[in-house]
């Protein structure tokens, strides 16, 4: 049984019928789905939870799509890691890594995408697309592919090549756009009055930013039915940081826990950061920023839920911090380092600024922390190919080896290897 109930503006509150549309006729707010919660209520329970499926699945009743329609190719229930050495490294007690570099594509897109490809299929969509910084590109491509479905996936000319490639061996429509990804969602944006297609973040992006909430739900699930005291996500459009936070409330809404108190805090690129650069400058408004920043999964300068990821850090007490590209590859590098998790740009956004965070004394040591690591670095690893140790070069002599092993640690030839 499905209990969406409704597409609500989250400006004005009207309601529409459950069609692909995205804003408001009468104030052109977003559109967001609203439930029959007391439904949900009567139908889950923490049993009935944890005996289904091992994907995001297991959530079924919290989608808004019928999943008979579910294209599941394994997208979600992610490893919760507890990270002791990383946390000794940022100087924290306790913290979590929730690790959505492991979902299909190697991103947590494969969440909105799974939402939205049901839903696109419920409506009778043949085709899908999408605009993207390409983890989304990758997400539908691969679901696309999986399905069936024609694909055409636009993203801007200069992204990284494990990004592209990540897309185009599910074989879409591949389109690169000349400018930013403000350019490429202008013109999907456009696109999308002219061709019948589900553009996942755009016709149907009220269902496709749903998916997000199942980063809420898992955490809250595998941290034994409880949420933490703070969290530091990731920030583009800001969608992300507040489903994450939505699905804890939703949680509570229906029994499964208790109300959450926990601090919600985002992470930017300082070359892309409109919505910490309001954060700190105490207002809800923020200003568009062109970008220039390594991370450009997180490279969207026009934030589309940026005034309601600075409204809920404002209602949870949380906050926001920035990093440069220096300080995002020193964060890369010390995750895995720590915690053998080899993350894209973004994660390295995120360790870098929960370590300012923790820093400045904003988290408090004693807090227990969960932060999300959202993609795989596999697919950005320009970023880092010039910041790693390059490899030892020797013929095939144990003579040779010891030499430029010594040569290696600055230590005499001969000494022990162990040393």
């Amino acid at each position: 049984m499905a209990f969406e109930r409704a597409l609500r503006c989250r400006e004005c509150g009207r309601e529409y019928p459950l069609n692909p549309i995205y804003s408001c006729e009468f104030c052109f707010g977003p559109l967001e789905v609203a439930y029959d919660y007391d439904g949900i209520r009567q139908a889950v329970s923490r049993d009935a939870i944890a005996a289904g499926p091992s994907t995001l699945w297991r959530y079924a009743h919290f989608l808004p799509c019928d999943p008979q329609f579910k294209v599941d190719i394994g997208t979600g229930y992610t490893p919760l890691i507890r990270a002791d050495r990383l946390a000794k490294a940022v100087g924290l007690d306790t913290l979590w890594l929730k690790n959505d570099t492991v979902n299909p594509s190697w991103s947590f897109k494969d969440r909105v995408v799974s939402v939205a490809i049901a839903r696109a299929r419920e409506f009778g969509f043949e085709a899908m697309a999408c605009a993207s910084t390409g983890n989304l590109a990758n997400a539908v491509a691969a679901h696309s592919a999986a399905a069936g479905m024609d694909c055409y996936v636009f993203i801007p000319n200069d992204l990284e090549q494990g990004k592209v490639v990540g897309s185009a061996i599910y074989r879409p429509t591949l389109v690169m756009v000349e400018g930013s990804y403000d350019d490429v969602n202008r013109l999907c944006t456009e696109l999308s009055m002219e061709y019948p297609w589900a553009f996942v973040n755009i016709n149907v992006r009220p269902y496709y930013a749903e998916g997000s909430r199942t980063l809420g739900f898992e955490v809250a699930e595998q941290l034994g039915w409880r949420t933490p005291d703070h969290v530091v996500a990731p920030m583009a459009s800001g969608s992300l940081f507040t489903k994450i936070w939505k699905g804890f409330q939703e949680f509570h809404k229906v029994g499964l826990i208790d109300e959450p108190r926990t601090r919600m805090s985002g992470a930017q690129a300082a070359g892309c950061s409109p919505i910490a650069t309001a954060y700190e400058a105490g207002t809800l408004n923020f200003i568009p920023q062109k970008p220039r920043t390594i991370a450009r999964s997180l490279a969207i300068g026009n934030p589309a839920d940026g005034y309601y990821a600075l409204k809920q850090m404002q209602e949870t007490h949380g906050g926001a911090a920035m990093a440069t590209d220096e300080e995002i590859v020193e964060g890369i590098k010390l995750l895995a380092e720590t915690e053998g998790v080899f993350a894209e740009t973004a994660g390295g956004v995120t360790v870098a600024c929960l370590r300012k965070l923790v820093e400045s004394g904003f988290i408090r040591r004693d807090e227990e922390t969960v932060a999300f690591i959202t993609g795989a670095g596999l697919k950005t690893v320009e970023a880092v190919v010039d910041a790693v140790d390059q490899p030892l070069r020797v013929p095939a002599r144990t003579d040779e080896f010891a030499a430029a092993l010594s040569a290696r640690r600055g230590a005499p030839v001969g000494a022990s290897a162990g040393a």
